[in-house]
């Protein structure tokens, strides 16, 4: 900021509580502008917007500053609307909140003053006024859009997996061996589209065994639009499976057929809303650091989805001092339980931590694995050492391997590539 700049700034400090907001503002050379409390509500934010805006237009200033700290979620509807509120806009008016531990040693400094709310905010308003700020602005509207967006669609996500798990059981009482995963059962995806056909438009297994094999060939090759690569051989095994599956009384088919059909149909729902709520992440992650987007996308295997999941979720790499401190925020760290002389083999996952970044960060894992060949050999070596729970126990690993790469990358601004994949297996 050049120096007329900051003799034109007017500096707002709000030290921000559940009930109510103290705005101090000062100038350049810490002459006192405004001094209030406000409710911290609707109404409260107006009279601040109003009462900055009236002391902006008095001619004395060009451009205003206001930091806070971060109070739980008491501080985030102030600071969304403070950095929106059109009155402070045409101002380049700049909203920062602020980490507290970034300002509690300055504070330490005011000997002469009380640790009262109004020397907070005084405080806080020196603290911008010295150029101690190193953060970016507010932008938590943005971040709070796409995160409401990623974590409905992880809700839809949700959705769809308890509706498929609730499925498998009818299913299984219609269709036993169809259910099962065994090595000859006639379709790999049973929530597939042939697979849907066969439970959806075949009463009862009675029906399956008297199709001749030429007519099951036909349906399958019909339903799966001639994917299939030897159909004679599916269909031999979905009649094998309709022999080998239980049989039950006449009244119980229909009522299983309709409960699958509608199961079917609440999954292809939840899909449908899926895409529309995808379409909307891209729309909103554009206004979002679109370097930390691209550095995230550059990695194989994290598309847009994954990359405005963690994104919503860490808001910016500058707030996590460390790869440590950013596994610890997505719960990705593990306790060795220990007691005298005596350490346990197995240590549990903390999963203290933001579980819709963890859900992220493992399924980014699980693609990842799949197109890089460092993490495809990291994960079959950890999946080769669990005792228990071998998948995951190690995509968990590979989540937090590749959390090394992510924070290496973002907090350098680079972007992907082979020779920096995250360090040697371990």
């Amino acid at each position: 900021m050049q120096k007329e700049d900051i003799l034109s700034t007017l500096f707002v400090g709000i030290d921000v509580s559940s009930k109510s907001n103290v705005v101090r503002a000062i100038d350049f050379f810490s002459k006192k502008h405004l001094a209030f409390e406000a409710p911290n509500n609707q109404s409260g934010a107006m009279a601040i917007v109003e009462k900055v805006a009236e002391c902006l237009y008095s001619g004395k200033f060009k451009k205003a500053i206001i930091a806070m700290e971060a109070t739980s979620v008491y501080s985030t509807h102030i600071a969304c609307f403070l950095s929106t509120a059109k009155e402070l806009l045409v101002f380049n008016t700049e909203v920062y909140v602020l980490n507290p531990k970034m300002t509690a040693n300055y504070k330490k400094s005011f000997i002469d003053i009380g640790k009262t709310d109004p020397a907070e905010a005084f405080a806080i308003a020196d603290f911008a006024r010295v150029g101690r700020i190193n953060s970016k602005p507010w932008r938590g509207t943005q971040f709070l859009a796409l995160q409401r967006l990623t974590r409905h669609r992880l809700h839809l996500a949700d959705n769809i997996a308890r509706e498929k798990s609730y499925m498998l059981t009818n299913i299984f009482l219609k269709f036993s061996e169809m259910a099962l995963n065994t090595e000859n059962r006639p379709f790999s995806d049973i929530f597939g589209a042939t697979a849907e056909a066969v439970l959806k438009e075949f009463l009862s297994t009675e029906d399956i065994i008297n199709r001749s094999p030429q007519e099951l060939v036909e349906f399958i090759n019909e339903k799966g639009r001639s994917h299939f690569a030897d159909p004679e051989r599916t269909a031999g095994l979905l009649k094998q499976a309709a022999k080998n599956s239980y049989r039950l009384d006449k009244c119980l088919y229909e009522p299983l057929t309709i409960s699958i059909a509608s199961s079917f149909n609440c999954v292809s729902a939840f899909e449908k809303e899926i895409k529309i709520i995808d379409k909307a992440i891209m729309n909103a992650v554009k206004g979002l650091n679109t370097a930390e987007y691209q550095c995230l996308t550059s990695i194989p295997g994290i598309g847009h989805v994954y990359a405005s999941g963690i994104l919503a979720e860490i808001g910016t790499m500058q707030n996590f001092k460390g790869e440590n401190s950013l596994a610890k925020y997505a719960g990705l760290v593990w306790h060795r339980p220990q007691s005298g002389d005596f350490e346990a083999d197995d240590a549990r996952m903390s999963k203290a931590g933001n579980s819709y970044l963890r859900y992220y960060l493992v399924e980014a894992a699980n693609s990842v694995r799949q197109h890089v060949p460092e993490y495809k050999a990291f994960y079959a070596k950890k999946y080769s050492e669990a005792t228990t729970h071998h998948h995951t126990r190690a995509i968990a690993l590979t989540a937090r391997k590749l959390i090394r790469m992510i924070f290496g990358l973002l907090d350098k601004n680079q972007l992907y590539s082979p020779d920096k994949a995250g360090g040697k297996i371990e």
